[in-house]
Parts: structure tokens; C-alpha cells; sequence
């Protein structure tokens, strides 16, 4: 019995809404990143990764959100580079949109500068899709719900979840985006109230490096889209529809 009222917990544990609430474990401070005892890596790795960028504001909410399955509804992968380190990442590429569908097309996403969206590249056939950043600035994580219904988002940069910038897990609880919302995730979360903006930066100095001395997942973007208990994200409520069907042209009889 236990053991199942811990599992119902759990499967019931409330997810964040951006411009709302507090993580049970945020990321460490710019302060422990930067003390970290992590060593230099030997030969420097060229291209980049994600340091610790500046302080944002970022407030969130609690909301309970339960989902259909522990298994997220779909995953989707982008990785990043320098111009350089694109090209020797790939015999041939083209130039595509910046934001590409995911889960089913339930989602649309993609990696925002300080300018705009960053130029973004296919590998030809069934290649990665690849955006090439600029070491010293910050960019964001920007995903758009094209459902009716909520979903929940938990994003990882690095292989390190950004709500505590420990190991990334589907067990770990995301962001919840609004039908017809867009999500905007800036940096690592260091409290209920503040990110530490995603910057990119070279390997040495990166955020992984810094904290936990493992480089071997940088380079790479990641989203698992989770669905909500008893709701098709494609239609609308039952509830929604009858509201429609009542409304009236002329509220005030003649």
C-alpha cells in the first residue's frame, strides 16, 4: 500500500508554469558554478556548449498537471555549433526554417538569439538539424503548443534538465504551455524568481564542465512533450463545445 500511494504521488506532483513557480531543486548559484573544483579538460574540445549567462527575471506558478503516461508523447533533438563546427559536423546540409514540428506536430520549436531565430541547417535525407550560435551571447529555447489542450515540456541543454541543471530525466517535472501558447525557456532555473541566462560559450567553461566535470553531452538541445490524463490534445472539451453552441449574436432580447 505504501508503495502505491507513493507512485500516486508521484504520477500527481504539480509542473511549472513559466511567469509562475519554484522547482523542488534549482540549479546552483553563478557563484558554485564558478567554484566548482571541475578540472580544465587536458586538450581543449573546439566549438561550443552553454555557459552561465547572466541573471533574468523568470517568474513561476504551481499547477497541477497529471499525465496520460510516464512515457513522454514525443522527444525531438537539436543540436548546435559554431559555423565551423557545423560544417565539420556535416558532408552536406541545407539552410531550413528555424522552427520544425514535434511530437506528432503537437509542438513547434526552435532556438531564439538576441536577434531573431539563429540560422538553422538540415543534413540532407534523415539528417540532425543543427543551429549555429556565436560564443559570448545568449539564446532561448522557444516551443509553441498547436494543441487544444495543455502540455507539459521538459527541456534539457547539455544532457543537464533546466529546471535544476542536474542529469536530464523524463521523471522530472516541466513547464506547462496554454493551448495556442508559446514557451519561452531562458536560461537555468536558480530560483522561483530568477534563470541564469543559456550562453554559449567554449567547452572548458561551459555550465556541464564547470558543475559536474562531464562534457560528454554538449552540443545538444532537448524537449519531451507530455500529454495530460483524460484529455485528446487534439479536441476541444466537451464543456468548451456546449458553451459555443449557447452563445448567442444578440445577448440583450429585442
Amino acid at each position: 500500500m505504501k508503495l502505491k500511494a507513493a507512485i500516486a504521488s508521484l504520477v500527481t506532483l504539480v509542473a511549472f508554469v513559466i511567469c509562475s513557480c519554484s522547482p523542488m531543486g534549482m540549479a546552483p548559484s553563478a557563484d558554485d558554478a564558478s567554484m566548482s573544483a571541475a578540472p580544465r579538460e587536458r586538450d581543449e574540445r573546439p566549438g561550443l556548449a552553454t555557459g552561465w549567462g547572466d541573471e533574468k527575471t523568470s517568474r513561476l506558478s504551481y499547477t497541477k498537471f497529471v499525465r496520460a503516461s510516464s512515457k513522454p508523447a514525443g522527444t525531438d533533438v537539436i543540436f548546435y555549433n559554431n559555423p565551423e563546427g557545423i560544417d565539420a559536423m556535416t558532408n552536406s546540409k541545407r539552410k531550413v526554417g528555424a522552427l520544425q514540428t514535434a511530437a506528432g506536430q503537437m509542438v513547434e520549436w526552435g532556438i531564439k538569439g538576441n536577434f531573431g531565430y539563429l540560422p538553422t541547417y538540415k543534413e540532407y535525407g534523415y539528417g540532425r538539424r543543427l543551429v549555429a550560435g556565436k560564443k559570448g551571447s545568449e539564446y532561448s529555447i522557444v516551443v509553441k503548443n498547436r494543441c487544444k489542450s495543455s502540455l507539459e515540456i521538459v527541456a534539457s541543454v547539455d544532457g543537464l534538465d533546466v529546471h535544476d541543471g542536474k542529469t536530464a530525466s523524463f521523471s522530472k517535472r516541466g513547464y506547462i504551455i496554454a493551448p495556442g501558447e508559446t514557451l519561452v525557456i531562458d536560461g537555468f532555473r536558480t530560483s522561483a524568481n530568477k534563470v541564469a541566462a543559456f550562453e554559449f560559450s567554449g567547452v572548458s567553461n561551459s555550465y556541464a564542465n564547470l558543475k559536474h566535470g562531464d562534457t560528454r553531452n554538449v552540443g545538444v538541445i532537448g524537449i519531451a512533450v507530455f500529454t495530460q490524463k483524460g484529455v485528446n490534445p487534439w479536441k476541444w472539451s466537451s464543456g468548451e463545445v456546449n458553451r459555443r453552441k449557447d452563445a448567442s449574436a444578440f445577448a440583450e432580447a429585442p
